[in-house]
């Protein structure tokens, strides 16, 4: 799911789709079940798949995988259909389940509500156990319900801060070498001010600001906040007293605190330029910090407000469309997309942690000793998306099809309270809204 939609995210990936309309989800919700009827089928004859049409060479390494597996062997052909990632969820939403592709691409947060409508079918049965046990950890969390597995993907997403090395040297400001010494929040705070005291605008923090907060950016970016400081987005159904809780609305004070110090970035240069000494980002913009500041770039965690460093995690996923009368055929369509050599080449154009574990382990960029390593340290301790405690590290958005409502409430009032707003006011009304709409639509339970 797109964490934003300036054009600075849009460079590196779109490894997290933009622009995604979430609200249209909420509209959904005559599900309930997670009975399809899915067949398995003969294993032959032609498939249809649906994907989002991302940035050019991300396009590219699809069109590849699907030539390429179509080339080699005779039983199955797969005709892909690229939709524009701006209409894409649209698509899938307004799309009456039985009129589906066979094989469709979906962004992670989306899943549980196409399977509350019938969407997607669980894909245990239909791609191999080879494949399942290949997908990390984390990839397996964020596509799973209830123990049934309904997606899969090739690519994932994290979250870190991009130091200036020669800007907190010159500061005389000490910084984390991993996940084992993050700064607290405390230091965080601290070293944005010494950065900024020796800045001659006082700027020394980039947030990505300038697409505002009340997006999907908002929660995937700044969700990790109130993770790291005790809290959750729901806890057993509930907003209320998970995310309305006094830490989290103390953390929330701090990430106030910090707009004296952050530069608007409306230009998209602030770090790349050296205007400011530290951004909070995600892996998608190494390759332009890379490139700008060479060996001055240094990758640190995100702080830690008590309960461990945490970072968002997740992107587009594949699965299999509910009413598919050919699943072993999809099935063995996933197989082959998701290979050491079609995950190798997407990751390769859009610099994404790859989703298998033997291309993470030799990812250039995120295997041990890789320039990345800390975004495949962080995925490696997955959390699920309830299990939020100090032994792991990257969690996946909630898993439920209410996710539309939780995430517009909690980033509106992220960004009220970076516009000025009260926390504990802003989380209690946004618990509040949550929980209104859980208890309208029965706890968006899925059976």
């Amino acid at each position: 799911m797109d964490p934003g939609t300036t054009r600075s995210r849009r460079t590196a990936a779109t490894a997290l789709a933009l622009a995604l309309p979430l609200a249209a989800l909420a509209a959904c919700g005559a599900g309930g079940g997670t009975d399809t009827s899915a067949e398995q089928g003969s294993g032959t004859g032609t498939i249809t798949v649906w994907a989002h049409q991302g940035q050019a060479n991300e396009a590219a390494a699809l069109q590849t995988a699907v030539k390429t597996f179509n080339s080699s062997q005779q039983k199955v052909t797969a005709k892909l259909t690229l939709i524009p990632d701006t209409d894409y969820t649209k698509t899938i939403t307004a799309t009456d389940a039985s009129k589906l592709p066979d094989v469709m691409e979906f962004d992670g947060p989306t899943m549980a509500n196409f399977v509350y409508n019938k969407k997607l079918a669980a894909i245990d049965s239909y791609v191999s156990a080879k494949t399942l046990a290949n997908a990390t950890d984390a990839i397996k969390a964020e596509g799973e319900i209830n123990g049934k597995q309904y997606g899969l993907g090739m690519y994932d997403s994290g979250l870190g801060i991009y130091g200036n090395k020669k800007l907190l040297d010159a500061a005389g400001v000490k910084y984390p070498t991993g996940l084992s010494d993050a700064w607290t929040a405390a230091e965080f705070t601290d070293a944005v001010k010494k950065l900024a005291a020796q800045d001659s605008d006082g700027k020394s923090l980039d947030l990505q600001e300038s697409g505002g907060y009340a997006n999907e950016w908002g929660t995937y970016g700044f969700a990790p906040i109130a993770w790291s400081a005790g809290g959750s987005l729901l806890k057993d159904d509930k907003a209320e007293g998970a995310l309305d809780t006094p830490s989290v609305a103390s953390a929330l004070k701090t990430f106030q605190s910090w707009k004296t110090y952050t530069d608007p970035n409306t230009d998209g240069n602030a770090f790349a330029n050296g205007r400011v000494a530290l951004s909070w980002v995600g892996h998608w913009m190494y390759p332009a910090y890379s490139k700008a500041l060479d060996k001055d770039l240094v990758v640190l965690p995100l702080p830690d407000f008590g309960n461990g460093p945490k970072t968002g995690q997740g992107s587009w996923e594949w699965g299999i469309g509910a009413h598919t009368k050919n699943g072993r055929a999809a099935g063995a369509f996933l197989d082959s997309l998701l290979d050491d050599t079609n995950v190798t080449a997407m990751t390769t154009a859009n610099g994404a942690p790859p989703g298998t574990r033997s291309a993470l382990a030799q990812s250039s960029l995120y295997r041990q000793g890789g320039p990345l390593q800390l975004f495949a340290d962080q995925l490696a301790k997955p959390c699920g998306d309830s299990r939020i405690d100090k032994s792991c590290v990257a969690v996946t958005r909630r898993i439920t099809p209410g996710y539309p409502t939780v995430t517009a409430e909690f980033s509106q009032a992220l960004s009220d309270v970076y516009g000025g707003a009260d926390p504990n006011s802003a989380l209690a009304k946004a618990a509040r809204a949550i929980d209104q709409d859980f208890s309208d639509n029965d706890g968006y339970k899925l059976q």
